[in-house]
């Protein structure tokens, strides 16, 4: 797995990429242009040559983009199909570049028909799109199950043309290989959570399960708990904080000065767990209500979520604080104006019915911001996710994932049942503190049950997360998780 956002944890992969890709020596003109002709290559055609990974080519659809290799990773690793024990290929595989984005695709030996769609996460704001196998690669080769997965024309948060690139897959993949798959499932992991769950509102009939995992399921209401985080951490520390339609240039040095005066007020501090206040207990509680509500292994993710840098380049300030809306304007990068509200957010500091003296001054003094932007009903700007699936969906997520939080799984089960669609969204909790920090074994496993949910009608256990009372009890999340975390502190399962 690559690293991310200068955070050197395995388990945030997911998000993808901020890092440039460092382009190889380069290549003759003429070998360049071959590359770019050769927009479908069975990369399974010539295995005893070694792969020669080539420089990006420029993208055809979007000036000033380029397209990475589809036939090397970052790493240089080419990518080829998978062997048994003797070595012997036990799948074809195809790579190629069309309109923009650039595709893999894998189709067992013994290929059974169906075909799974993989939807990678979010790559920050670089200008070179690339392509990678999903985790269950093996896993879908081993049951037969073909794959593919595309990068998208565009980097950033542009839900919409994920969502684009990947449906194109299932038609390309007729053309590219001979033969349509006749059923197809959708997976993706974070930003690709959020591209899987609106591709199968936007495309009915074209998928038959979807697997979102670690995913932004809840739209804006994911900028929201940004914004949530940062109020709530200034009204406590008693230190005003502005939020800006349009931030001026120094809005990013001023805001950075803010931040400062919270952490000290706090007990937050980059680089080692918080050494919290008063008021940064507080904002620990306001902080794990918003995200999930009060669940084990809160107080261990609370702190090594606090103890990393933010984002570049607000990777000087620590992670949640990096993140606020307000840095952007609450565009969230690609919408056409603010997405996010509080304006009628009740924050809670804990779970009785009757507010605090100390809750409601917390809520008189966070500042309040209301949107001008909506999630749009297509796929421009930021897609809305009705949470309306009519098809299977099987999602897991960490329950110390504050990144993405665990809210987002509620958030999608709510709605889901505001549309009489609960029976077909199962959710399943896994122990542990980062982003899409999933073994093999859990997605493995969450993937079968999908498969075996959609061929035989039976619906899958998962875990009650819309009940507080089952959220709060010391072996949440046990049932599902395979492996324990050691950052993850909570008590053991039975």
């Amino acid at each position: 797995m690559d690293s991310v956002l200068g955070i050197d944890r395995r388990r945030l992969v997911r998000w993808g990429g901020l890092a440039a890709l460092t382009p190889h020596a380069c290549r003759s003109a003429v070998v360049v242009l071959l590359f770019t002709a050769a927009l479908v290559t069975p990369s399974h055609a010539a295995q005893a040559a070694p792969v020669n990974c080539l420089a990006p080519v420029p993208s055809t659809t979007r000036p000033g983009y380029s397209v990475a290799d589809p036939n090397c990773d970052l790493n240089g690793t080419p990518f080829q199909p998978l062997t048994d024990a003797g070595g012997n290929p036990v799948s074809k595989t195809y790579t190629g570049i069309e309109d923009g984005a650039a595709f893999r695709m894998e189709v067992p030996l013994n290929w059974n028909g169906e075909l799974v769609v993989f939807a990678h996460g979010y790559r920050g704001a670089g200008v070179t799109v690339r392509v990678d196998n999903p985790d269950l690669r093996a896993h879908y080769v081993a049951r037969g199950f073909a794959w593919a997965a595309s990068s998208y024309q565009t980097n950033g948060y542009d839900v919409g043309q994920g969502v684009r690139d990947s449906h194109a897959l299932i038609a390309q993949f007729a053309r590219v290989h001979g033969t349509a798959a006749r059923t197809v499932y959708l997976t993706g992991g974070s930003m690709g959570g959020h591209i899987t769950a609106v591709a199968i509102e936007q495309f009915r009939g074209s998928f038959v399960g979807a697997m979102p995992y670690c995913g932004a399921l809840g739209d804006a209401e994911l900028f929201d708990y940004f914004l949530d985080a940062t109020v709530t951490a200034a009204a406590l520390a008693r230190v005003p904080v502005r939020f800006p339609l349009q931030p001026p240039a120094d809005f990013p040095t001023t805001f950075r000065a803010t931040v400062d005066a919270i952490k000290a007020a706090l007990g937050v501090e980059v680089g080692r767990p918080p050494n919290l206040t008063p008021a940064g207990r507080q904002w620990s509680d306001a902080v794990e209500r918003r995200s999930g509500g009060e669940r084990p292994g809160f107080e261990s993710s609370f702190a090594f979520w606090n103890a990393l840098k933010g984002l570049t380049p607000n990777n000087d300030m620590p992670f949640l604080f990096g993140l606020y809306p307000g840095l952007d304007g609450g565009t969230a990068g690609i919408a056409d104006g603010n997405l996010t509200s509080n304006r009628s957010t009740w924050y809670k500091l804990d779970d009785h019915w009757l507010p605090s003296s100390d809750e409601i001054k917390l809520n008189l003094t966070a500042l309040r911001v209301d949107h001008t932007a909506q999630p749009s009903p297509d796929l421009s700007g930021v897609p809305r996710v009705h949470g309306d699936p009519r098809i299977p969906v099987l999602s897991l997520h960490n329950v110390g994932d504050l990144f993405v939080p665990f809210s987002m799984e509620q958030v999608y089960a709510t709605r889901a049942g505001s549309h009489g669609q609960s029976r077909l969204f199962v959710s399943r909790a896994i122990r542990a503190t980062g982003h899409c920090d999933f073994t093999g074994a859990e997605l493995a496993r969450g993937f079968d049950d999908l498969v075996s949910w959609v061929r035989t009608g039976h619906r899958p256990a998962g875990d009650a997360i819309l009940d507080r009372r089952v959220v709060a009890r010391d072996d949440f999340g046990c049932r599902f998780t395979v492996g324990v975390r050691a950052d993850f502190v909570a008590p053991a399962c039975p």
